[in-house]
């Protein structure tokens, strides 16, 4: 039976870039899971490969309907985005292992969904400080740069990755990335022993 392989951490994290960087290795094969936001697209993103960029409208049908595995919704200083991964027929784990990027909140939504024994987390660690200077330097490049959202996001984060929710959400092992490559390796390695 596959795997979901659910990867976490902070806002700045990395875990964008470590994410790309599994989804291409070959030797790991694993396939993506797009999910959803009714967030406004950024600048240098395409609608279907970081997101389905959908309405208001097209959430509540969605939900109404049925097709939610995961959903979280946040009060942001722009209004309320939701983020959300629909049954849409993306995941078959009769087949193949996949790979996607989520909250705390959302993987233990998965776990509920699909079972805990097919979903496995790949919780992603980096310094505060590192992480702000990289939220700042990701901000600056945007058309519209939304400082007070990245401040929010950044605060709000404690709370949402606090240590009792770590524990919660039954996460015992925590990747550090202080170094991409060697966090990546370790990363690599321990799927590829859960896929032997």
């Amino acid at each position: 039976m596959g795997k979901i392989y659910v990867v976490m951490g902070k806002s700045a994290s990395g875990k964008d870039t470590i994410y790309k960087r599994l989804v291409q290795d070959e030797m790991l094969s694993l396939k993506t899971v797009i999910t959803y936001t009714t967030r406004p697209i950024r600048s240098g993103e395409i609608d279907g490969r970081e997101y389905y960029f959908v309405t208001e409208e097209e959430f509540e049908r969605l939900k109404k309907e049925g097709h939610m595995i995961e959903a979280r919704s946040y009060h942001t200083v722009h209004g309320i985005w939701h983020y959300f991964m629909a049954d849409d027929g993306q995941i078959d784990t009769k087949k193949s292992d996949y790979i996607v990027i989520d909250t705390l909140e959302g993987y233990e939504q998965i776990c509920a969904y699909y079972g805990s024994e097919a979903v496995i987390p790949l919780y992603i660690e980096v310094e505060d400080g590192i992480r702000l200077e990289r939220a700042l330097s990701r901000e600056r490049v945007q058309k519209e740069p939304k400082y007070a959202e990245m401040c929010r996001r950044f605060l709000a984060d404690d709370a949402d990755f606090s240590e009792e929710n770590i524990k919660h959400a039954g996460i015992t092992k925590r990747y550090q990335n202080e170094e991409i490559k060697v966090c990546y390796e370790e990363l690599k390695q321990d799927i590829l022993k859960n896929q032997a």
